[in-house]
């Protein structure tokens, strides 16, 4: 914010739009529309985020089933295809950071787009880690989706939304629909389904490439998927 002039008001649409995701989940804990307004006037927990800054704390459980190509061909499901990956980790923890405006997806994002051959340009759908308003907006600039310092911006022209240019967390993310911890699966899971078009009201239509970033370690560790809805 002070380096950007980033406004609070476009950090809290990153809530607002998961909330519109959310609403098409019938799995999402919380599908009841917000505003910026209402973002704004919730409870303070670090200035200057408000608890609807932050990722929802919630049961669940995920999986994801990992098979070879030979082996994908017997399956009754469609198998989505992984394209490209990368991974990157530190010993620095956030508050150890010289740069708050650059994370570890940085470096994981670009990785995988070179191997998968790729680029941000391609992605249909974003499925990226979200437990806080800021992380979201940071790893959208990180990948290349927007330039640095304008995420913000980026964010509040409705991008993120579902009909948006880039649908992000099309089932509300860890700030609407669940974070029971590995919220990194959550994002596979909804990625394969939209590349498999099995989301309903929610399917981004003729979605091909999906771009999933988690991020862990006290945000000091990022792994990147490109993943495609066909055989490369």
């Amino acid at each position: 914010m002070h380096t950007y002039g980033t406004t609070i008001e476009q950090l809290a649409e990153v809530a607002v739009s998961a909330r519109f995701n959310a609403a098409d989940n019938p799995e999402a804990y919380y599908r009841d529309p917000i505003t910026v307004d209402d973002v704004l006037a919730g409870q303070m927990i670090a200035d200057p985020f408000t608890k609807l800054h932050c990722c929802i704390r919630s049961d669940g459980g995920a999986a994801v089933v990992l098979v070879s190509a030979e082996r994908a061909k017997d399956l009754k499901s469609k198998p989505v295809w992984m394209l490209g990956t990368g991974e990157t980790t530190s010993h620095m923890l956030t508050s150890q950071w010289d740069d708050l405006t650059v994370g570890p997806a940085a470096v994981s994002g670009p990785l995988a787009f070179a191997r998968a051959g790729v680029s941000p340009a391609d992605v249909d759908v974003a499925e990226l880690y979200d437990a806080f308003t800021y992380m979201l907006l940071l790893t959208l600039e990180d990948l290349g989706f927007c330039p640095k310092g304008e995420g913000g911006a980026f964010v509040e022209s409705g991008a993120l939304r579902l009909g948006g240019a880039l649908p992000t967390n099309t089932d509300g993310g860890g700030l609407s629909a669940c974070h029971p911890g590995q919220r990194g699966l959550f994002l596979l899971v909804e990625a394969a389904r939209q590349l498999r078009g099995e989301c309903g009201p929610r399917q981004v239509p003729d979605a091909k490439i999906a771009c999933v970033s988690g991020t862990g370690g006290w945000f000091c560790s990022s792994g990147t998927v490109i993943l495609g809805a066909e055989q490369p």
